[in-house]
């Protein structure tokens, strides 16, 4: 295998099982976009792929005895595309899609009784996705043996909240908030090399025209009510990721990165629900303030890897990551430890990438001492992702 041909197969190859790791990661993180297109062969490149993730946390304890709920977290698909134009050889842009935060719980009966006589909403299911619509551009020169890049861009970002209560089911819908990314990198592709720093802007998501369905819900009395307004708001976090990989010996790869996340801004959710008479003295008629309490603490995520071109046309890769818990003890987002493994396979007329990854969800608990609704602990848990993509360049 020439030189030539190991480094470029070398700059690609980290990609190949980095999505579902960080689909993985903690707090509601889901997909990156893939703005690493940018960086690869091709005057025009193209990448579809989907992920598979299927989270086991449960409950071991609520309020001091033996859960008998199953797992309330629920499994999620990510989907991800990348295109990437470059109009000379110095500038070039990429549009992306992916779905970058969202969470999916389902509670049994024990800790919807727990919520209730906690004061709670008594949920049985909580859902909440994001989309983001992107466009990076790069602007590069040649360096020494080497390139600098700049790179910069906007993306378009929804928001859709849904939780089913004991008194009524809650949508909240952002169609669209604006964002922004920056980021600076050098490479030398001859040597498989690249250091990446990026930045992405935390998001403020006011959904103001939601709705509060009285009638879904287990109270007789209140279900005549209907669908009523609704409105909220909220903060998803800014986040900055430090990259480095560098080929050491022939046909290897080592790469591995830090990232930061402000899981800090997540101090709760705030929405109001609207009902036409009072509910108790002092409680309507009017919106009526509600709270979905996190307290979370900022989010790190330290990960690395190596990789190995075994021919011209299949490379593989492993790493090992550990994502920091962002929980105070409202609620239970403990530290997590991945392993993933990724194949990049020359096929047909592009590049096959497949992977998969095992976490395991450290034990945590929360505690109405810190403003949870109810008392529990979880005991460690799994976690499994499957991904796969498709890569066309021209």
């Amino acid at each position: 295998m020439t030189k030539k041909l190991v480094s470029k197969t070398l700059l690609a190859l980290a990609a190949g099982c980095l999505l579902q790791t960080s689909a993985l990661a903690g707090g509601w993180n889901r997909g990156e976009a893939d703005t690493d297109i940018l960086f690869e062969e091709g005057n025009i490149a193209g990448r579809a792929g989907v992920t598979y993730v299927s989270p086991h946390r449960q409950y071991s304890t609520i309020n001091g005895a033996d859960a008998t709920d199953s797992r309330f977290s629920q499994d999620y698909w990510i989907p991800s595309f990348a295109a990437k134009f470059d109009a000379s050889e110095n500038f070039g842009c990429a549009f992306t899609y992916t779905q970058p935060f969202g969470a999916d719980a389902e509670y049994g009966s024990q800790a919807q009784a727990a919520s209730r006589a906690g004061g709670g909403t008594g949920a049985s299911r909580k859902e909440f996705i994001t989309n983001e619509y992107g466009a990076t551009c790069d602007i590069r020169a040649q360096v020494g043996k080497g390139r600098l890049h700049f790179l910069g861009g906007v993306f378009l970002q929804d928001f859709e909240y849904e939780a089913d209560a004991f008194r009524g089911d809650l949508k909240l819908e952002d169609d669209s908030a604006v964002g922004y990314r920056l980021g600076v990198a050098y490479d030398i592709p001859e040597y498989a090399m690249r250091v990446q720093l990026m930045y992405r802007s935390k998001i403020e998501h006011d959904a103001d025209e939601g709705t509060f369905d009285w009638g879904a819900g287990s109270v007789p009395a209140l279900q005549p009510l209907g669908v009523r307004d609704a409105y909220g708001s909220g903060t998803l976090p800014q986040s900055l990721k430090l990259s480095v990989q560098s080929g050491v010996a022939p046909g290897w790869l080592v790469y591995g990165s830090v990232k930061w996340t402000d899981w800090s801004v997540m101090d709760n959710l705030n929405y109001s629900i609207f009902t036409p008479v009072a509910l108790a003295p002092g409680v309507g008629p009017g919106y009526i303030p509600q709270q979905d309490v996190y307290n979370w603490r900022d989010g790190w995520t330290i990960q690395a890897g190596v990789g190995h071109a075994f021919t011209e046309t299949v490379s593989g890769t492993v790493n090992l990551t550990w994502d920091r818990g962002v929980d105070t003890g409202a609620d239970i987002y403990s530290d997590t430890w991945t392993v993933a493994a990724g194949v990049s396979i020359k096929a047909g007329p592009g590049e096959l990438r497949l992977g998969g990854a095992v976490s395991y969800l450290t034990e945590g608990e929360q505690s109405t001492a810190d403003e949870a609704v109810y008392n529990a602990t979880a005991d460690g848990d799994w976690a499994y992702a499957v991904s796969g993509s498709y890569r066309i360049a021209f």
